[in-house]
């Protein structure tokens, strides 16, 4: 039985994961210090033989005398409520966290994974974004903790890779969703989803007219599982290329949920990307990859899931 090091592995996508390895009969070891990550998340796993919870920050080094065979780094704040609210840790999990995890990789000779970030791209000046964009990021911006962190963290992946022949890979994960999202992170499907539930207008940003392309999180489980066993080492987009506009989203939650909710507009919040669409070719040629999950299917069962778990209030 091969054994998988999930970091985050208490957040929306970690605890995904920590599902998906599981079921496939990998033991899985998750580490989250739970600044944003929710033990909820991994409680119907806490009686799993195979599975084992660890509070620790990956800022500081971890140790396991146990082999390990695969170390997947998530640990992050991914959302920019959590990152402005937290900018240092943001950065030090980044850098830190990508150490120190590399180096855990490096002692067992494990495959190593990065989660790392469509904001790579930051307000992307060529449209779909291809992995050879190298970006338009502004580094001392209030969303430049994360979006920085994230090119540090490939930067230092494709050192290790280079430098000690690590097995490593890297995935630019695009705008994803699905059930156990943070309720208050203030991204736009919980955002939405919640505001709909609590019969509240839908606040979009700007015109509404910035674009973003949503992937349901079972998709994207099946491509960072694909990307991992692959011998690719150069990063690879995951994600949805189906674009649509922001106001066209909130027009399509309001039609799916059947919800008398109104559209409000409020100012656009600084450096908010503009567009954002993956250019998922090398996904689909070297990993035979794509999204299947209709958006309206993952939809539904994302508000089902927030109206079963969320408080109306």
């Amino acid at each position: 039985m091969k054994t998988v090091v999930i970091t985050g592995g208490a957040g929306f996508i970690g605890s995904h994961l920590c599902d998906y390895f599981l079921e496939k009969g990998y033991r899985v070891i998750c580490v989250d210090n739970l600044i944003t990550g929710k033990e909820v998340n991994i409680s119907h796993l806490k009686k799993h033989p195979h599975f084992t919870y660890l509070n620790h920050d990956v800022s500081t080094p971890l140790h396991f005398d146990e082999r390990i065979d695969y170390v997947l780094h998530f640990a992050s704040l991914a959302s920019p409520k959590a990152y402005q609210l937290y900018p240092i840790q943001t950065l030090k999990v980044g850098a830190l966290g990508t150490h120190n995890t590399l180096g855990l990789a490096k002692k067992h000779q494990a495959t190593y994974l990065l989660a790392s970030t469509s904001e790579v791209y930051g307000d992307p000046l060529v449209h779909p974004q291809p992995e050879t964009y190298w970006g338009n990021v502004n580094p001392i911006g209030v969303r430049g903790c994360y979006d920085e962190s994230k090119r540090f963290a490939e930067a230092l992946v494709m050192a290790y890779h280079r430098t000690h022949h690590l097995d490593t890979k890297i995935a630019r994960i695009f705008n994803t969703y699905g059930p156990r999202m943070a309720i208050d992170d203030g991204r736009v499907v919980p955002a939405f989803l919640m505001q709909v539930i609590r019969g509240k207008p839908l606040t979009v940003y700007g015109d509404g007219s910035q674009t973003r392309s949503f992937c349901y999180i079972k998709d994207l489980t099946e491509g960072l599982h694909k990307l991992l066993l692959s011998s690719e080492h150069e990063p690879v987009n995951l994600g949805n290329p189906a674009e649509m506009t922001i106001k066209q989203f909130a027009e399509k939650i309001l039609a799916i949920t059947q919800s008398p909710s109104k559209i409000v507009f409020e100012e656009l919040p600084l450096d908010d990307p503009k567009i954002r669409q993956p250019d998922i070719t090398k996904a689909i040629k070297l990993l035979g990859w794509k999204p299947s999950v209709p958006v309206e299917e993952g939809l539904m069962e994302t508000y089902d899931w927030f109206r079963a778990h969320a408080p109306s209030r």
